[in-house]
């Protein structure tokens, strides 16, 4: 059996003293497609962090394709949420795509022929290429999110990180997003953060509920009854898919409501 893509182990952390993440124990294989659920506040983004390197676990383990957080960067497409960009500044579809070649060893190298039939390539994966010469400030929501996405895919990343990827999609966008990501996933092994539970749940293979504990469900479904009960859930309630699994939402609910 091949080793996880990503493997977290008894990891908790916590901003300013105030716990985040508790004793977080997490193996995704290859090939997974990922949904993580959970309310806001709950350590999602947290998570995705520690994963990248950017935050440090103040104990347990966190091992990315078979090394450290940090070590295999290079192999990891990452597309955080909220990209901000200017609108009126003058820089094409193609110009946000060739940023992902860049190497920070050569700062002022030029980009060669082959970056650009690359990033040209990446585009055209996400049905963008007839963009490339398009101001990005001009494009949708979602042909935006494409970029950004085709700019992590021109590494050619074994692994896919996305935070929030629908939050500027139109709901007729994010079915059609979600399509074009499972047809990645048979390449590139993806964790998507999001609040479209129902859309996600016709295209995801497995779900972990982050709510400061992780639960991960192989091929768990995302249903009504779930989504109801993760968003009245304070961060000590339990994970969604086991109270589903055990016909309790509706009294958790009612507690809640209490």
């Amino acid at each position: 059996m091949s080793s996880p893509v990503i493997d977290i182990e008894n990891v908790s952390f916590a901003y300013n003293g105030q716990p985040v993440l508790e004793n977080v124990n997490l193996a995704i294989p290859q090939g997974d497609f990922v949904a993580v659920i959970g309310p806001n506040g709950g350590g999602k983004t947290t998570l995705l962090k520690l994963m990248l390197g950017l935050l440090k676990p103040d104990t347990g383990r966190i091992r990315v394709l078979g090394e450290a957080t940090g070590g295999a960067t290079h192999q990891i497409g990452y597309v955080r949420q909220d990209v901000h960009i200017n609108r009126r500044f003058p820089i094409t579809a193609l110009d946000v795509v060739l940023m992902g070649k860049l190497d920070p060893r050569r700062r002022w190298a030029r980009h060669t022929a082959q970056d650009r039939r690359e990033a040209l390539g990446a585009l055209e994966r996400m049905e963008m290429a007839a963009f490339a010469g398009r101001r990005i400030g001009e494009l949708s929501g979602g042909q935006r999110q494409r970029v950004f996405i085709a700019r992590a895919l021109v590494t050619a990343p074994r692994l896919l990180l996305l935070d929030e990827p629908t939050a500027s999609i139109d709901t007729k966008g994010q079915a059609d997003f979600f399509r074009m990501l499972k047809d990645l996933n048979r390449e590139v092994t993806i964790l998507v953060v999001s609040h479209d539970l129902l859309v996600v749940s016709t295209y995801v293979k497995s779900v972990a509920c982050v709510n400061k504990r992780l639960h991960y469900h192989h091929e768990a479904e995302i249903t009504g009854e779930m989504m109801e009960t993760m968003y009245p859930c304070t961060v000590e309630d339990v994970c969604p898919v086991e109270l589903v699994a055990h016909g309790l939402p509706h009294r958790v609910l009612k507690h809640h409501e209490d």
